[in-house]
């Protein structure tokens, strides 16, 4: 059952109107991470990807992350449109932030402009942002969204989303 979107307000996208298959596009967005006193990421040549429902996900390209930091984790998954999906530790020092990024290395043709690119889910670190403010996390442990006052939802991922 589709949920009844909420208003959308001046300056904002509704999720509601993202497409569906997801899309991936190139945004000058700045988007910033930090945690633990390190700036993981500062960027304005990310990619977004847009679903019904979802709030974006921002997927950073490797030269505009940190060096070091990321480090190979166990395990893969398959998204019927992006393709196989790696997942990725955050190590700061001796601080281990397991499975907090993913990335496609071989992603499938109407994805290609993901290669070389990782996302992170935003809730384990101290900041992320878009354009300076501050983003909340997508609920669901699943989810990878970033939610800012620039779109309005209701969003995948809280209870009884499931079936959206």
């Amino acid at each position: 059952m589709r949920p009844k979107p909420d208003p959308v307000g001046p300056g904002q996208e509704s999720v509601w109107a993202y497409p569906r298959p997801a899309i991936a596009e190139a945004t000058s967005a700045h988007i910033v991470i930090e945690h633990a006193g390190t700036t993981l990421a500062d960027t304005r040549s990310s990619i977004r990807t847009l679903e019904t429902s979802h709030p974006p996900s921002y997927y950073i390209p490797v030269c505009d992350i940190a060096p070091g930091v990321l480090h190979r984790a166990e395990g893969s998954s398959l998204c019927e449109w992006k393709g196989a999906a790696v997942y990725w530790d955050v190590v700061i020092g001796d601080r281990v932030l397991p499975r907090i990024g993913w990335s496609y290395p071989n992603p499938t043709r109407p994805f290609a402009i993901l290669r070389n690119h990782v996302a992170f889910y935003p809730a384990p670190f101290d900041r992320c942002s878009v354009d300076g403010e501050t983003v909340i996390a997508q609920s669901g442990g699943f989810y990878g969204g970033w939610i800012t006052s620039k779109v309005s939802g209701p969003f995948k991922g809280g209870p009884g989303s499931r079936g959206w």
